[in-house]
């Protein structure tokens, strides 16, 4: 009876060496076909911008063509399933961000998408800020301006934004925060929200740099405060809703690189460098200022600690502010 489970056991650990060695074996023999990488948002946005430079680096970096496939829909978990059951073998590749990895997966809870135990973490990629802005109809120029004006006019004031989106999430959580009468009205999405916040029919919303600095430059919106940690560069003179007495609002939108789970670390590895690479380049640089983003470089370990971080406090965003979807 012992010899035979001695046997077992030897017979076990000869199978896991096996696969240990056709693992490594696949790592070194990788990339050598084309490389596919989702953006689960339609083409043309920002975050599908990034991702195609995203490819553009990959490429330098190992030698193959990065394939960009669109998968949006059911809140970016489309194409976030679709990469999640892939096989992992450096093939697929999910171009995700704090939307899909962190805002998703507790607001879609029925697509069942783990961001941690689903996805190995490649690098990250990129930081987008948010701003919080008034119509200039609006008679105030500071936040502290801005919250008396709504305390007198309770009732009177409105905000719009896609329900659950980080818009959403972070103006909900001022006006309860703030203690203000600010009723929300619900958009299919960015543009039309900004659409009817540039002629007036709202009066403020809490959104990224990349949709809001524009208007902001052509005096069409007022900038007043910057959700995050820290000042930003483009608009320094802007303070912080952390310095004006909200310390909830630290949280940049971003993006970055993930694999499904199980992906060979050696792969992981070649991919991280050639991202990093490509970020420390003036063609990066120049891109990603279009969008009011920088550049922000990870080892897949960091990265994975900061998707982590990030899904804890964009969930818990999610249960404070109650946003659901059907």
């Amino acid at each position: 009876m012992i010899g035979r489970r001695l046997l077992l056991v030897a017979a076990a650990a000869s199978l896991g060496l096996a696969a240990q060695a056709q693992t490594q074996a696949q790592a070194q023999a990788w990339p050598d076909k084309p490389i596919k990488m989702v953006v689960p948002f339609p083409p043309g946005g920002p975050i599908d911008t990034m991702a195609r430079l995203a490819g553009k680096f990959i490429t330098d970096g190992v030698g193959q063509q990065v394939v960009i496939e669109n998968r949006p829909g059911a809140g970016s978990t489309i194409g976030s399933k679709a990469v999640a059951s892939s096989p992992p073998d450096g093939y697929t590749l999910l171009f995700g961000s704090s939307g899909s990895l962190a805002v998703a997966p507790s607001l879609y809870l029925k697509a069942g998408i783990d961001p941690v135990k689903m996805f190995a973490p490649i690098a990250s990629f990129s930081l987008l800020p948010h701003v919080m802005v008034v119509n200039p109809q609006v008679p105030a120029k500071t936040l502290k301006e801005f919250i008396a004006h709504a305390k007198a006019n309770p009732g009177k004031l409105n905000y719009g934004a896609g329900l659950g989106t980080p818009p959403y999430l972070l103006s909900t959580l001022f006006v309860r925060k703030a203690g203000l009468d600010i009723a929300y009205i619900p958009y299919q999405g960015a543009a039309p929200a900004i659409t009817d916040l540039l002629a007036g029919r709202t009066q403020f919303t809490i959104d990224g740099t990349v949709a809001l600095l524009p208007h902001v430059r052509a005096g069409k919106l007022r900038a007043i405060a910057m959700a995050r940690g820290e000042r930003w560069p483009e608009i320094p003179d802007v303070p912080t809703l952390v310095e004006s007495g909200f310390p909830d609002f630290t949280l940049d939108a971003w993006t970055g690189l993930v694999a499904p789970a199980g992906t060979p670390a050696p792969i992981l590895e070649k991919l991280n460098a050639a991202i990093n690479a490509g970020l420390k380049t003036p063609e990066a640089k120049t891109a990603l200022d279009r969008f009011s983003s920088i550049a922000k470089t990870s080892t897949p370990k960091e990265f994975g600690a900061f998707v982590v971080d990030q899904a804890k406090r964009w969930g818990e965003l999610v249960k404070v502010t109650g946003a659901k979807v059907e």
